[in-house]
């Protein structure tokens, strides 16, 4: 009996045997088969497995058999990506090994495509998104450094849109007024800015004690169901810190694969943090497994509305708080707890959606090659100083948006209706009134030109004075004229309001100069405004007005960036100021002007010494040599023993340096360049009835520097010097109509002159 039933036994197992060796030959094709491809990770940021080749002693029929059935694969591959993309998501799926990781939260083999390119599916080769579908972007933005690094992420963003994008900036009171200034001159097309008020939402996380240097605007994206509009239903939240490398289109496509409950997409976090290991006795905020960075988040906001979220980060943030007294990643903290426990609410995106450059990442995993890259997130405190293997590929990529020409953004998108703006309305209208075929277009086309403006450039803090007798000097400069700022600044102690003329590369080599300066950083009572290059000529008056318009202080010494004031003349004109009775009378303080042709001057500590060096021909009045008729109506001679004020009169091309109220006339655009733009503003105080007083123990003086491109023109092109007796004859005309008969003596004058 026993070795009947071992025979039968042996019986089976060879039976069972030969049944198994189709199946063992289907099962080796198909293996083989994809190991063409590349396994699928199991985790956005797990290495990939080492893949094995293929026996190459097969005989010709088996390359035949591997052949078809890598056909039938992708046949099947095609159905079932058609009938997942017709049939709806339903029901809430199981995370089973990965609680944290939803269904298909590594992306629908998107996860794969940095390892296997040619294995994309038909959702990224057509992203479910319309060609004119509006992209929602909120991001949170406070202070002077902020304001300027999102600059460089928005750059990034339009440098490869396609869609019209509306950006929700979540902003202090100085990162709106910068932004919104910005976004007013840059007149992209198809791009519609709107802010919150940071400081209303303060009282809903100022209650959470938090270390992250971001300090309380690193809570608010906590916030964004209550802030944005009610009827917005979704919206993509960057950190400041980000670069995009692809089109923001393809991130907002996966929005279509939330399925269930899934309501914010995140990127696992590519550092050690939450799983606590980093020193001993870290004790990290609870996550899931490694947790999730919160810099790239996408937000179903409609959903999550319904879901009670500010009820559910609240509770949590209430509980966790018991134990863990602050958070130490702001917002992030906040996020993984909650996700820790609901996980069903996440869905996990591919990791080159926030490719983070910390200190001692996995972010080397997220890519193999450039064209996996799509997001760039310098989260580290470090920044650009990040320690990563490839950070001098991804320092370039970044610098190449923060220098960029960002009037090179102003795109059209062909085929989509953008609403009209009546200010690019307006400026077209006016545009097109000009002749092209008049000689002097290029100067009248010149005065309608919006150049892209960004205030307050680098911090800026000015503590007001109780008796409202400040003044703040005003001038304006380029590239050339750098290398003034730290001599204005030790003659000034003032408040200096100063407008550059630089492309967006300068103003980079602006910033690096001026933070590598002790004088500059020293100072904080100085207001840079970055006016982007555009156009062939220098907008001087325009760098003027801006300066001027950013005056904060009840009165402005309006001054050139060639020339030094004297040492102590912002306690001097503070005074006269008072002593004129400036805050009840029109009266434009004129500071007497001098030059010299020495680049290391001696600088006179008094009016003694400055008469002495006069005397002696080390200096000069200015401009004696060239153009005395500019400021001799300031009667030198008089001045060198005048103790006292003295009032002085208009004449024919007076172009004096003065001190006036804050709410003087602007300077008029349509002169660029060199010429008639100071001349043409003294003459438009003097019309308004303006008292010219010369001040007797003042002055400045002008340093030698080589001539402008700007006078080097005016000089050798005789097309320029009749434009600009042309504009000084239409700006005389507007003159009479606007004043009357009593401008009819800046005609007489001129013509006599």
């Amino acid at each position: 009996m026993l070795g009947m039933c071992r025979g039968r036994r042996k019986f089976l197992v060879a039976s069972l045997a030969l049944l198994s060796i189709p199946a063992l030959t289907w099962l080796y094709l198909y293996v083989g088969n994809f190991q063409e491809v590349k396994p699928m990770p199991l985790s956005p940021i797990d290495p990939l497995s080492p893949t094995v080749s293929a026996d190459p002693r097969g005989s010709h029929a088996l390359e035949m058999r591997v052949r078809e059935i890598e056909e039938e694969n992708r046949t099947l591959r095609r159905q079932l990506s058609q009938s997942h993309a017709h049939k709806p998501p339903h029901g809430r799926h199981s995370n089973q090994s990965r609680t944290y990781s939803t269904e298909e939260g590594t992306g629908d083999n998107e996860g794969q495509r940095s390892g296997a390119p040619g294995n994309s599916t038909d959702c990224a080769q057509h992203p479910p998104v319309d060609k004119c579908e509006t992209i929602h972007v909120a991001i949170v933005c406070a202070g002077y450094n902020a304001s300027r690094d999102v600059v460089t992420l928005v750059k990034s963003v339009l440098f490869h849109r396609r869609n019209p994008l509306h950006f929700h900036f979540i902003t202090d009171s100085i990162a709106q007024q910068i932004l919104a200034s910005l976004f007013h001159t840059w007149m992209i097309p198809a791009v519609r800015v709107d802010f919150y008020d940071a400081d209303e939402l303060k009282s809903e996380v100022s209650w959470i004690p938090n270390k992250h240097y971001s300090g309380i605007y690193g809570l608010m994206k906590l916030v964004l169901t209550k802030t944005l509009p009610s009827a917005l239903e979704r919206v993509i939240v960057l950190d400041t810190d980000i670069t995009f490398a692809t089109d923001i289109a393809e991130l907002w496509a996966v929005f279509h694969k939330f399925k269930g409950q899934q309501v914010l997409g995140v990127v696992e976090n590519q550092s050690d943090w939450y799983l606590g290991n980093l020193w001993k006795n870290h004790r990290p905020w609870p996550a899931l497994g490694r947790g999730f960075n919160t810099g790239v988040i996408l937000l179903l906001l409609d959903r999550l509305r319904k879901l009670k979220w500010e009820q559910m980060w609240r509770l949590t943030a209430e509980r966790e708080l018991m134990s863990m007294l602050s958070t130490s990643l702001a917002d992030q903290d906040i996020f993984n707890a909650v996700f820790k426990q609901n996980p069903f609410l996440v869905y996990q995106l591919p990791c080159f959606w926030n490719v983070q450059l910390s200190d001692h990442t996995r972010s080397e995993k997220c890519y193999k090659d450039v064209s996996d890259l799509k997001v760039i997130h310098w989260n580290s405190p470090k920044k650009l100083r990040v320690k990563n293997k490839h950070v001098e590929f991804f320092r370039n990529l970044y610098l190449t948006f923060l220098e960029y020409d960002g009037n090179l953004l102003r795109r059209e998108l062909f085929g989509c209706p953008s609403k009209a703006d009546h200010n690019s309305e307006n400026l077209q209208k006016k545009l097109s009134e000009l002749d092209e075929d008049d000689p002097c277009y290029e100067f009248r086309r010149e005065r309608f030109t919006v150049h892209r403006t960004h205030l307050y450039f680098l911090h800026y803090e000015l503590e007001p004075t109780s008796d409202s007798t400040d003044v703040t000097l005003v001038a304006q400069l380029s590239m050339d004229r750098l290398q003034m700022l730290e001599a204005i600044c030790k003659h000034w102690e003032g408040p200096i309001s100063l407008a550059l003329y630089l492309s967006d590369a300068e103003a980079q080599q602006f910033l690096r100069y001026a933070q590598g300066s002790e004088v500059l950083m020293g100072r904080a009572n100085v207001g840079y405004h970055i006016v982007y290059k555009e156009g062939q000529f220098y907008p001087v008056n325009l760098l003027r007005n801006v300066a001027m318009k950013h005056v904060n202080t009840p009165y402005m010494f309006l001054s050139d960036i060639d020339f030094l004031p004297m040492y102590g003349m912002y306690e001097y004109l503070r005074k006269s100021v008072v002593q004129l009775d400036m805050a009840n009378t029109k009266k434009a303080l004129i500071v007497p002007a001098f030059e010299t042709l020495r680049y290391r001057l001696s600088f006179p500590k008094s009016k003694a010494e400055l008469l002495t060096q006069l005397d002696m021909g080390t200096l000069f009045t200015f401009r004696y040599h060239v153009w005395t008729k500019g400021h001799a109506p300031t009667n030198f001679a008089k001045w060198r023993t005048a103790t006292t004020p003295y009032r002085v009169q208009w004449e024919a091309d007076f172009e004096p340096y003065v001190v006036v109220r804050r709410n003087c006339p602007e300077y008029d655009r349509r002169f660029v360049g060199f010429g008639w733009n100071k001349v043409a503003h003294i003459m438009e105080l003097d019309a308004q009835e303006y008292e010219f007083v010369v001040m007797p123990n003042a002055y400045m003086i002008h340093m030698p520097h080589a001539p402008s491109f700007d006078i080097t023109k005016f000089r050798s092109n005789k097309q320029y010097r009749i434009c600009l007796k042309t504009l000084k004859e239409e700006f005389q005309q507007n003159m009479s109509r606007h004043y009357g008969f009593a401008a009819l003596k800046y005609m007489t004058a001129e013509n006599n002159s």
